[in-house]
């Protein structure tokens, strides 16, 4: 495959949420990713998370199950997987045992408390991990949080930052270091995402609650605007030069609390479509957008001039970001199921994988 890490092979162990994440991210960008499926894992059709893999349906109950896990992840030079702590040790397939055969792995653990810790053991998903990180906290209105989806946690301080990680650490192994294991916690992940505010905090420029400062919806200048048909438009005209190309582009005179500015603008904004305000405000300096929803972004004419969503097996998905002018990437595929051929390449022979199938080792 093209793409930068073309020539890297990882091993993903089957999960939800941001392990998958982290190997779409390394599969678009021209890494080798070779999923190990369990027989009636959940998953969705045409998942996007889940494209341009192989994948081996594998039995981790029989011993020659973890055999073949152990054959494979030799032949790799990364494994990801996203269960809880302990789980992969009791299956035979922890760090200790995997490095001992391969020394070059790098070895990546994907949880959201972290492999150790008085939480390690709980259960939780994104808003709770982000809510002990302190990234939930600032993120609503009128002292509510209000959850975010699980783009913060799951996917941005949790998959991406194992992406990175994972390149990080192969690329010491390039340059002579041995393997590792890399312990990403979707706790720490997001609270690093925080960075920012913290800063702004210590330097006396944040209030520690949500809804009450520049970027957080706490100025009239960034924030979203109900439009005249139900619609909204986002506003961000921070600086003070891209106030006045707002202001002037509205007919508006600048002066006013900041109360009166935002009853002034969320009483203009409702006055037109957003199409209207469109016609007027994009493309220029006034730091302005539609709030487009799932199903329109994709049909944008900056989105289709830039080719930022792609349609594989009949699912429209955001499309591999960022690019590469030298080493671009491949059009995302549909995940293939392809296990005789993953086997053959390990050296299995046709009887042996056979047999295999036969015993329900593999699927």
């Amino acid at each position: 495959m093209p793409g930068p890490l073309a020539g890297i092979r990882i091993l993903e162990m089957a999960g939800l949420g941001p392990a998958p994440f982290c190997g779409m991210m390394l599969a678009d960008h021209g890494a080798e990713v070779i999923r190990v499926e369990r027989e009636g894992g959940w998953k969705l059709p045409g998942d996007p998370m889940l494209r341009s893999r192989r994948t081996i349906q594998v039995d981790l109950k029989q011993a020659e199950g973890i055999a073949l896990v152990r054959d494979l992840a030799s032949s790799c030079d990364g494994l990801i997987e996203g269960y809880r702590p302990g789980v992969m040790e009791r299956l035979g397939l922890g760090p200790d045992v995997l490095l001992g055969d391969s020394p070059s792995l790098v070895y990546g653990r994907m949880t959201g408390w972290g492999q150790d810790g008085p939480l390690a053991q709980a259960a939780g998903h994104d808003i709770n991990y982000i809510g002990l990180s302190g990234a939930l906290h600032g993120i609503g209105r009128d002292g509510r949080p209000s959850p975010p989806v699980n783009y913060v946690g799951d996917f941005g301080g949790g998959g991406m930052l194992l992406a990175f990680a994972m390149v990080s650490a192969l690329l010491a192994v390039r340059n002579g270091a041995p393997g590792q294991v890399i312990d990403c916690a979707m706790t720490e992940g997001s609270a690093l995402l925080t960075a920012l505010t913290h800063g702004l905090r210590a330097a006396g420029q944040w209030r520690d609650e949500a809804g009450a400062n520049l970027i957080d919806g706490g100025s009239p200048w960034y924030d979203a605007y109900r439009t005249e048909d139900g619609k909204w438009i986002a506003i961000g005209a921070i600086e003070p030069q891209f106030r006045a190309i707002l202001l002037e582009k509205l007919g508006v005179e600048a002066g006013g609390d900041e109360t009166q500015l935002r009853a002034g603008f969320t009483a203009l904004f409702a006055t037109r479509t957003r199409d209207q305000w469109c016609a007027l405000l994009e493309g220029s300096d006034a730091c302005f957008a539609p709030v487009l929803s799932l199903a329109e972004a994709p049909k944008h004419p900056h989105n289709v001039a830039r080719k930022a969503f792609v349609d594989v097996g009949g699912v429209v998905q955001p499309a591999p970001a960022p690019r590469y002018s030298g080493t671009p990437n491949a059009a995302p595929v549909v995940a293939k199921a392809d296990g005789d051929g993953v086997l053959a390449e390990l050296g299995y022979a046709p009887d042996r994988i056979a047999a295999l199938r036969q015993a329900g080792t593999i699927g």
